[in-house]
């Protein structure tokens, strides 16, 4: 019944040093959702109509906004998200709350209802409590900044569990002319890779039309960063990832194409960055631990292999007991359902070679845990073949906190 907590003690940021767009701007607000009093709705508006981009949750069971926003993607002007409330299985009572937050949106905007999206995250059977969220979302617009400490309050507008806000951007230049990607993430719970599993938005100031091309590049993206993460293997009911690129020149897109690869390659750069913050930040985790399997499988076979190592209790606790049990590793390999030959596998943990060629080696057993207890990152470099392809997977290691998060979550 549970998505994410929804009272956070305190917000851990660092400094922020962002580049941040042209032609957006931020607020966040404590409206009193959360019981805590803490930041729980945020605000991005456009100042003009931008191109979107989407991806949604593959969970049959999802929150009211995720349907909006499907239904609507493709252009925006604002984005209004609250935390502490999923808005989940709560009906048409849900669904007509989704359609008041937008449309509260758009009238202070001025905008069409159409063009504003929707994202709410939390606990899941709950009802907004509507009179907050509408007076949030006013409060919101009339601080509404373009400015690192604005956006630094809207990105805290999103956090549940979350320990640390998920920032990143990037600049790159194209013909004498600088852009930025800016994006924001919240996820520590519930992360299951079936999509994005979690919540992200992203902003742009390249001028990227919306079209089936760059929507397939935009898919890409999220397919090499947000779904290749975990911490619990839990789909949630809201995930969403949505880019809205607000072309300040002028642009149309169409006119600078051989820029977009350049383009996909900074949003990829900064999807990673934000996707890997999510599975450090797991509830209770220790660790950050980097799957990556190499061989001459597909790709997709590879991060299958990958995904089913990441996903293995019994892995998750032995890096967090810091025990170089290699056997659960390579076992967890094997029954990913990839064909490959045990004979050719070769496995390595933080560096050491620990299985070679199908056949244990020697190792100082002691200096491994060692390696593994005294750092927050674990490597896990697993060859099964000639290593013509690789796929990378990031997840979190399985903690006593973890279990005492989730069994006194709602209680």
């Amino acid at each position: 019944m549970l998505e994410s907590e929804n009272e956070i003690s305190e917000n851990d940021t660092d400094e922020l040093m962002l580049s941040i767009p042209e032609g957006f701007s931020f607020a966040g607000v404590a409206s009193g959702i959360k019981k805590s009093g803490n930041i729980d709705l945020s605000l991005v508006v456009a100042d003009d109509k931008c191109s979107a981009f989407g991806v949604f949750t593959q969970n049959m069971i999802r929150a009211s906004s995720v349907d909006w926003n499907r239904n609507r993607i493709g252009s925006a002007r604002g984005i209004v998200i609250n935390s502490g409330n999923a808005n989940a299985c709560t009906g048409e009572q849900g669904e007509h709350d989704t359609e008041s937050m937008a449309r509260e949106l758009a009238d202070q905007i001025g905008c069409e209802l159409n063009d504003v999206l929707v994202m709410s995250t939390g606990i899941i059977g709950e009802m907004l409590p509507m009179e907050n969220v509408t007076s949030g979302i006013v409060a919101a617009f009339g601080q509404l900044q373009n400015n690192e400490n604005a956006f630094d309050l809207a990105a805290q507008g999103m956090m549940t569990t979350d320990k640390f806000c998920k920032v990143s951007s990037t600049e790159f230049a194209v013909g004498g002319t600088t852009y930025s990607v800016l994006g924001m993430a919240k996820g520590a719970g519930m992360i299951g890779p079936k999509m994005a599993t979690m919540l992200c938005v992203l902003l742009t100031d390249f001028p990227l039309a919306a079209s089936d091309e760059h929507n397939t590049a935009f898919k890409h993206a999220i397919d090499q960063s947000f779904n290749c993460i975990s911490v619990d293997g839990h789909t949630s009911t809201s995930d969403q990832v949505v880019l809205l690129a607000n072309s300040t020149g002028g642009s149309d897109g169409k006119s600078l194409p051989e820029s977009n690869h350049e383009f996909f390659n900074q949003l990829t750069a900064v999807c990673i960055d934000l996707a890997k913050k999510i599975p450090s930040d797991g509830e209770g985790a220790t660790h950050l631990i980097s799957i990556q399997v190499s061989g001459p499988q597909r790709e997709s076979e590879l991060a299958l292999v990958a995904k089913t190592i990441a996903d293995s209790p019994l892995v998750k606790t032995a890096v967090f007991g810091g025990d170089p049990n290699w056997g659960r590793i390579v076992s967890a390999a094997g029954y990913s359902g990839i064909a490959f030959e045990p004979n050719e596998t070769s496995l390595r943990v933080n560096g050491f070679l620990l299985f070679e060629k199908g056949t244990p080696v020697d190792f100082d057993e002691k200096e491994v845990s060692t390696s593994i207890k005294d750092n927050t990152d674990t490597e896990i470099e697993l060859q099964i073949g000639v290593p013509k392809n690789s796929a990378q997977f990031w997840t979190s290691d399985l903690t006593y906190e973890y279990v005492k998060i989730n069994a006194e979550y709602h209680t």
